[in-house]
């Protein structure tokens, strides 16, 4: 590494020596507890065991699997050889989970047994890979994990050629166009927005984070990372479940958390009905409804911090306390430049609805392999969003939603673009064509409705056609709400107008 370079594993390096024995990770399934310390030692080990198989920097390793102990120790050992991790969301379906492990080519998986045997009968699809380890343990069909048992041998700075610009994991975003795009980020990325985090929450190495968000969403990363960074304490769950995870904040006095709805709602309601009380969650970060912000901040007097950001920008560009500017995403954060801008790239003025561009350290490295992509989102020395938004007079940033060509729907924190479910329901020999759009929805915060032409004299049920939708894609992209017409309104061109479509049938039932 250079003299100016600082990297994930130098973080890990610093904070065996800063916080020693202090519990960096605790599961909740299984009660293990690492400190700082055992951590980078498990780090070091498994960072030579791999190298000792043929990995090397810039070779991608996929993980399939829900969060664990070996899944974050797969970020550190990748982090100290110059590895990439590239985790893929165990949500979508075969088909999908395999398009994102080819986009990436990697050397080797990491699986947890139950989604070994999807990479087994698609095995032949993935010429890149060399080895599949079982991602916990011996549990699995493939080469255990525990296989890779390096020596205690700690690793040594003269042994990296790792960079903070070097990238550190590759993340899928929505399919726009048709097809995800895997965004590059670097140790720098995660490390600067970890600190902005940082800032934000005040953290301590007294502070606990409950960690819900998968880390394969560059919001569960970060939020790992900060508090990591911060010497804190990471109690992790494997799959959310609102009664246990209330048990946690109280037994554990959880402090910070990330939320997509309905999450948040979700604790509120059980630790309602429970009686039990929450009032150490004093830092919420995430998009949610107002009414469960207000009953969250009311319950527990702590403060729910809105925001505005993307993978590409490492999760965050704007973020402050929701009671700063009710509804609003917060102002820019301290280390990046944010602006609106028209179709010309012109700056707009304040109060004027532009594209969100942004520069700065947290901007990702680019979409893999995908040069004509990045050309157009980095033009002109900015990062184009494809999101809109305007500043009011005191510098706050309201959301309005997504240019007309990269329309995208966000059910619970997902990302869905409407293109790639209207490519799938056209599929249907029933349809003529559709039109698929956001929605408000009282649990996810926004779901998706399908509007159908179908073929003369077809008929065809709603949880029909959701069904059709599921089989072929992740299940959280299909339409919560279907409603079939007549006949589509149309522009000159004949293709549907989707402006007069959600006009029409914009509410979530008719």
């Amino acid at each position: 590494m250079g003299l100016y370079d600082f990297t994930f594993y130098d973080l890990i390096r610093r904070n065996a020596q800063i916080f020693g024995d202090r519990t960096a990770w605790q599961e909740v399934d299984d009660e293990r507890a690492v400190s700082y310390r055992q951590y980078k030692q498990m780090v070091d080990r498994l960072a030579q065991s791999l190298k000792q198989v043929g990995i090397q920097k810039g070779h991608r390793l996929g993980v399939l699997g829900k969060n664990s102990l070996e899944f974050f120790l797969l970020y550190g050992a990748a982090a100290a050889i110059g590895a990439i991790l590239l985790p893929v969301n165990w949500r979508l379906s075969p088909q999908e989970v395999t398009f994102n492990l080819n986009d990436g080519e990697p050397t080797a998986l990491f699986v947890d047994s139950e989604y070994q045997e999807v990479i087994e009968e698609h095995r032949s699809q993935m010429p890149s890979v060399r080895k599949c380890f079982n991602l916990k343990a011996d549990k699995g069909r493939f080469e255990p994990l525990a296989s890779l048992s390096g020596d205690d041998r700690a690793l040594h700075s003269e042994e990296s050629v790792v960079g903070a610009d070097d990238g550190f994991v590759i993340i899928h975003t929505a399919a726009v166009g048709g097809r995800p795009r895997g965004a590059l980020l670097s140790h720098a990325n995660i490390l600067f927005s970890s600190m902005h985090l940082m800032v934000l929450f005040k953290s301590t190495p007294q502070d606990v984070h409950l960690n819900l968000l998968p880390l394969f969403h560059i919001a569960g990363i970060v939020m790992v990372a900060s508090t990591f960074h911060a010497g804190g304490l990471t109690v992790n769950m494997s799959k959310f479940d609102a009664s246990q995870a209330v048990e946690l904040i109280a037994r554990r006095n959880v402090s910070l958390m990330f939320n997509f709805s309905p999450i948040l709602a979700a604790i509120l309601e059980e630790a309602g009905k429970s009686r039990t009380d929450i009032r150490s969650l004093r830092a919420v970060l995430g998009l949610d409804t107002p009414e469960t912000i207000e009953k969250y901040q009311e319950a527990t007097g702590g403060t729910f911090f809105s925001m505005y950001g993307q993978t590409e920008t490492s999760c965050l560009a704007t973020l402050g306390p929701y009671s700063d500017r009710a509804g609003s995403a917060g102002k820019t954060i301290e280390l990046a430049d944010v602006r609106l801008v028209d179709d010309q790239d012109r700056p707009v003025a304040t109060g004027e609805i532009g594209e969100i561009v942004m520069k700065g350290p947290m901007i990702f490295k680019g979409y893999w392999n995908l040069p004509e992509d990045n050309a157009q989102a980095f033009r002109g020395g900015w990062h184009h969003t494809g999101d809109l938004g305007r500043f009011d007079e005191d510098g706050f940033l309201w959301y309005e939603g997504r240019k007309a060509e990269k329309e995208l729907i966000k059910p619970g924190g997902e990302n869905v673009y409407p293109a790639e479910v209207e490519k799938i329901i056209r599929q249907h020999p029933a349809v003529v064509d559709t039109v698929v759009f956001g929605v408000p929805d009282p649990k996810w915060k926004e779901g998706i409705k399908a509007v159908c032409e179908l073929t003369p004299s077809s008929t065809l049920a709603a949880d029909e056609l959701t069904r059709f939708v599921g089989e072929r894609i992740a299940s959280f992209k299909k339409p919560q709400y279907v409603e079939f017409v007549d006949k589509l309104p149309r522009l000159e061109d004949g293709s549907p107008d989707r402006f007069a479509v959600k006009e029409r049938f914009g509410g979530p039932q008719r």
